[in-house]
């Protein structure tokens, strides 16, 4: 194995981690702020409330992330209307394409999850909320969607995985990312083994991160719940 290539691009790699970085973190935070009013519009038992969030969710699941990422990169410049709207100057650039994608996509799961948290939510906590006399959006403001972000948590911090791994796809549609700088190098110098474990050493550190910072909110949001010390 011959790493010089990589010492030599180390800089390129670099520059694609800090795209990748900046992607997941404005997708994660995108698609939260439309993850949760997406859950609460789910959770409706109004059908005609509902439906349009169970589709979205069901859609976006339900296909490939690499699917969702070519139609809007690709499929979306072939209609003259959307070529002249004032949307194209940023559905023309790959990095806001790919944002959107994954935007919308992270907004699909987890609007699921706080959807299913939600659901979960023990009978007693909003009898409680009632008997305190709280109108139901100081109950969900207060009671509901604070017990569902707990318990959404685990499966939430798992998500955050997936969208790191799912941002290399935005190599494939042109973005130096770190996936994409992996095969900028791998092209110049093919070494293809040490290019692309190159990009994985990176993904496994920012893995380990996300990982060790969910564990620490974890520990602090369930510290109610660890036993008492005799």
């Amino acid at each position: 194995m011959d790493f010089a290539a990589i010492i030599g691009n180390l800089d390129l790699y670099l520059r694609g981690l800090w795209v990748t970085v900046q992607l997941v973190a404005l997708a994660l935070v995108i698609g939260l702020a439309l993850a949760v009013p997406l859950a609460l519009a789910a959770s409706s038992r109004r059908g005609w409330v509902n439906f349009l969030p169970h589709a979205f969710i069901y859609c976006f699941r339900g296909t490939p992330l690499l699917v969702q990422i070519y139609l809007i990169y690709y499929g979306l410049g072939q209609f003259a209307a959307v070529r002249e709207s004032f949307l194209w100057p940023v559905l023309s650039e790959a990095y806001w394409c790919a944002l959107l994608g994954f935007a919308l996509n992270t907004a699909a799961y987890t609007g699921e999850i706080i959807r299913g948290a939600m659901a979960q939510t023990p009978a007693g906590e909003i009898e409680a909320a009632r008997a305190c006399g709280m109108s139901p959006a100081m109950a969900y403001r207060r009671v509901i969607l604070p017990s569902a972000f707990r318990r959404a948590l685990p499966a939430y911090g798992n998500e955050v995985i997936f969208m790191l791994h799912g941002s290399a796809l935005a190599g494939i549609i042109t973005i130096v990312d770190l996936f994409g700088a992996a095969r900028i190098v791998n092209s110049r110098h093919f070494v293809p083994f040490e290019s692309y474990i190159t990009a994985g050493f990176f993904y496994l550190c920012m893995t380990f991160l996300i990982v060790w910072a969910f564990k620490l909110i974890e520990r602090r949001w369930h510290a109610h719940l660890k036993p008492l010390r005799a």
